[in-house]
């Protein structure tokens, strides 16, 4: 007996399909229709990005390596940060201040309240990288040549006019070839902003044919290792300047030879880009 041949099923879609479309369609119009109508506080918005700036990740704001991938560069030098980034973990307590003005912030829509407890927040984030500046620093050896400082905008390399030039100069001494190479590796691995040159020099006034005054020559210096950065590192040339400030922001007793000698100074500041 021969077999039944089966029959063709329907033409088109099922009808069930059909309803579903349409409910998706729906479903669809209804959240978009929703997200049209809703709005976004920028003031809001900056005051969340900041309470998760140090919570999203085990790394300090955010990172994805222990000291920004130091341990490329230097071996295992990471480790000896690990204990700090451990803890860091757990670092929310420090930060317990800003967090309290960000809830105040939220209670009372004060913008003052808000910029106070971002400036709280940078300051902390300089902090850490003025550590992991110090350290590098000490791995270098250069320690007796460099200060470390920082605010809530920036962390500063202050170098001693003396390892740079000679009096009244400003043509680089050989022996500050080296210093500069090292300042410039670290600069390339922490600075992520602007990066500010200033030259500063002491009150004795200028006695040169070349350098009609102290503020000639505090530009010619900054303009000199502004220069050399540029030539031999790897640094966004549109993120550096350069300034002479002359011996208008003393930093010592310019009545004194050690307080002249201190005056006489190159500073670098790391700008926070946010």
């Amino acid at each position: 007996m021969a077999k039944r041949k089966p029959e063709d099923p329907p033409a088109g879609s099922p009808a069930w399909m059909a309803t579903f479309s349409d409910l998706m369609n729906l479903l669809l119009c209804f959240f978009v229709l929703l997200f049209s109508m809703s709005s976004l506080e920028e003031a809001k918005w900056i005051a969340f990005v900041a309470a998760f700036n140090n919570t999203v990740s085990v790394f300090s704001g955010g990172a994805t390596s222990i000291g920004d991938g130091i341990l490329v560069s230097n071996g295992v030098s990471q480790l000896n940060e690990l204990d700090e980034y451990m803890n860091s973990t757990g670092k929310l307590a420090d930060s317990d201040s800003s967090e309290m003005k960000l809830e105040q912030y939220q209670k009372s829509g004060d913008i003052d309240v808000l910029q106070e407890a971002l400036e709280q927040q940078q300051l902390q984030n300089n902090e850490e990288l003025a550590e992991l500046v110090d350290e590098a620093i000490s791995e270098g050896k250069l320690s007796d040549q460099i200060d470390v400082t920082f605010t809530a905008q920036y962390v500063q390399l202050t170098m001693k006019g003396a390892i740079l030039f000679d009096s009244g100069s400003a043509e680089l001494k050989e022996e500050s070839y080296t210093v500069l190479d090292k300042v410039g590796v670290i600069l390339e691995r922490y600075a992520k902003g602007e990066i500010e040159i200033e030259g500063h020099t002491d009150n004795v006034p200028m006695n040169s044919a070349r350098y009609a005054s102290n503020e000639e020559l505090s530009s010619a210096r900054a303009l000199t290792v502004f220069y050399y950065l540029a030539e031999h590192t790897y640094l966004d040339i549109t993120n550096l300047k350069h300034a002479g400030m002359g011996e208008r922001i003393p930093i010592a007793d310019n009545s004194t030879a050690e307080g002249r000698s201190k005056n006489r100074r190159v500073e670098i500041r790391m700008y926070n880009p946010s």
